[in-house]
């Protein structure tokens, strides 16, 4: 039940909340908006786009063909879950979305963020 939920959430309602999040934290629309593409592959006309068709969550990773390979690096708990050992690719991918923009609000560099190779 709890995964139909997540899975037919609206984007377009927890968009706001990422950046609002953000925002609390000192950090900007423009990160956020910035770890989206970096995470899903999407331009940010395609992200409007989801917003504005108001695209559930599971759509909206579905959809993302170019999803980052290095998101295999994103470790860490989001609401009490380890993010890597989740099942569900959906709700997996989601969670890798989660920890970004918490990574983001708790003040990481965007370079660490992005998990930037040197």
């Amino acid at each position: 039940m709890l995964k139909e939920k997540i899975h037919k959430m609206s984007f377009a309602k927890i968009y706001p909340l990422y950046v609002n999040k953000a925002e609390r934290k000192g950090r900007t629309k423009s990160e956020v908006d910035e770890i989206m593409r970096w995470l899903t592959g999407y331009s940010q006309k395609e992200i409007e786009a989801h917003i504005e068709m108001q695209t559930d969550l599971e759509t909206f990773i579905e959809e993302a063909i170019n999803f980052n390979p290095l998101s295999s690096l994103i470790r860490g708990v989001v609401c009490g879950v380890r993010v890597e050992d989740v099942e569900d690719p959906i709700i997996q991918k989601i969670r890798f979305l989660d920890k970004l923009i918490d990574e983001l609000a708790r003040g990481k560099s965007m370079e660490k963020i992005l998990r930037k190779q040197k």
